[in-house]
């Protein structure tokens, strides 16, 4: 058996993030068709479309180290789409939905932001300078998203859903 070093640690959660990349993609199409708040699914449409280019940077990442590009099932998202859905199935119509909503996507947004600054650290550590910069551009895009979505939970989808008028 070959040693395990960092730049397999390094190669297996680049699959386990390639593989959550495709599966939040499609849960935020998902979550942006269910959503009551038209400024919600402006940032869920918005996130979408980003996380294609971050997929691709993804890709590129596989290339510069040499491996075909391919996932690894990811339990840690499997289990957040799967609470999104549970508050979709259970808020459906309910004030609290969007709240619901955007606390699974901040849930979402946390896991990439650890997963991307854990793989930077490592690509610097590993003297991969230009997976550093294009894990970096996805990391700054992640944590912009966090915020943004704080800001639109605070100022209008919390006071929404305790049922009082934005």
């Amino acid at each position: 058996m070959a040693d395990k070093t960092l730049d397999t640690l390094f190669h297996e959660t680049l699959k386990d993030i390639y593989y959550a990349e495709r599966k939040i993609a499609g849960a935020l199409r998902k979550m942006k068709r269910t959503a009551q708040s038209p400024d919600l699914k402006a940032a869920f449409e918005t996130h979408e479309e980003e996380t294609q280019a971050q997929y691709e940077r993804l890709q590129q990442v596989f290339e510069m180290i040499g491996k075909r590009p391919q996932g690894k099932t990811c339990d840690a998202i499997e289990g957040i789409i799967s609470e999104a859905q549970e508050i979709m199935d259970e808020f459906k119509g309910s004030p609290a939905l969007d709240a619901g909503l955007l606390a699974a996507a901040q849930a979402v947004e946390h896991y990439e932001i650890s997963r991307y600054g854990t793989l930077k650290s490592w690509a610097a550590q590993l003297g991969m300078d230009e997976a550093v910069s294009l894990l970096d551009q996805t990391l700054q895009e992640e944590s912009a998203t966090d915020e943004k979505l704080t800001a639109l939970a605070e100022s209008v989808v919390n006071l929404a859903a305790q049922g009082k008028a934005a």
